[in-house]
């Protein structure tokens, strides 16, 4: 059986419009979740994050995606932090990432964030059998869309999943009411412009990586980048610029240079690099630490990171 085999026999109708009207081109954090010494949440250094990030121009925020480590949490963690995260919106458009190797769970997940104020969840494939079929991850998605409540975003990263797709298993989305776009994270040019171009116009085909961040924004798509944690106010310049109708290459390039200057200072954006620049950009002054097999910080990187943050706060 084939994707459109699978779609004719799942029953479902083409939708004519996505579940609401919904501002596509926005910038969203791919956030990181903060947590103590012994890997337990923080939800106090989190509220921080979220307050700084929204105060420096983010419009939303992805909570618990691959850089919030959410494979990384239990069901029950991952329940408290959206609820911390929801609690704490601030005006925010918040994106839960609920995707598990189970279609209950994910189910549960995705209830659960919609109960609880998400605007949105994003769902990754199931990722523990690799190179499935496309009408396999078909027939998977037709079981949560069924279920669940919230708008859904399809989470496309295959260097994690395992899962590559076709843009057909996306058309056989695009059926459902309730798909409203996907998360593009693979970083191919012309695989996002073949996602853009395959699928109505009004669906968002978000950007998850910087270097197709500008494809996105001049389609009138969003970004949620992992970059935006520590970046916040340059990326949120782009912004500015495209919503005044300015050049955005400006701004770009100035983020571009951020970028430059901290990795010349050692920074390489593992998630504890992140997460420790993110302290000293913010002045959130507890450590917050990634889990294993995550490997700690050392001295030295902790100080030159401390240096390249001096630097990038000088550039404004």
């Amino acid at each position: 059986m084939g994707v459109a085999a699978a779609t004719a026999a799942s029953g479902i109708k083409a939708a004519t419009a996505a579940p609401a009207a919904m501002e596509k081109s926005k910038f969203w954090i791919a956030a990181v979740t903060a947590c103590d010494r012994s890997y337990k949440f923080d939800e106090g250094a989190y509220r921080e994050h979220l307050a700084w990030w929204k105060a420096n121009g983010a419009d939303g925020i992805l909570v618990l995606g691959t850089n919030g480590e959410g494979p990384s949490f239990s069901v029950a963690e991952r329940k408290r932090i959206t609820e911390v995260a929801l609690r704490n919106k601030n005006g925010l458009d918040m994106i839960v990432t609920t995707g598990t190797a189970n279609f209950e769970e994910t189910i549960e997940l995705s209830n659960h964030a919609a109960d609880h104020g998400a605007d949105s969840v994003l769902i990754q494939p199931p990722f523990y059998f690799k190179n499935p079929r496309g009408e396999g991850v078909v027939n998977y998605f037709n079981l949560i869309f069924d279920k669940v409540k919230a708008p859904v975003r399809y989470y496309h990263i295959p260097r994690m999943t395992g899962v590559p797709i076709d843009v057909s298993v996306l058309q056989a989305m695009a059926k459902h009411p309730n798909f409203i776009g996907l998360k593009n994270s693979n970083g191919d040019p012309a695989e996002y412009e073949a996602h853009v171009n395959g699928l109505p116009a009004n669906l968002n085909v978000i950007s998850g990586t910087d270097n197709n961040a500008l494809a996105a924004i001049r389609r009138g798509n969003g970004v949620i980048l992992g970059s935006g944690n520590v970046y916040t106010k340059q990326v949120a310049a782009v912004f500015a610029a495209y919503r005044a109708g300015k050049d955005i290459n400006e701004p770009f390039a100035k983020l571009m240079s951020a970028i430059a200057l901290m990795q010349a200072s050692g920074y390489d954006a593992n998630y504890n690099a992140i997460k420790y620049a993110l302290g000293q950009m913010s002045g959130v002054t507890r450590m917050s630490y990634a889990r294993p097999p995550h490997v700690e910080l050392s001295e030295e990187q902790m100080a030159k990171i401390r240096r390249g943050v001096a630097q990038l706060k000088e550039m404004g």
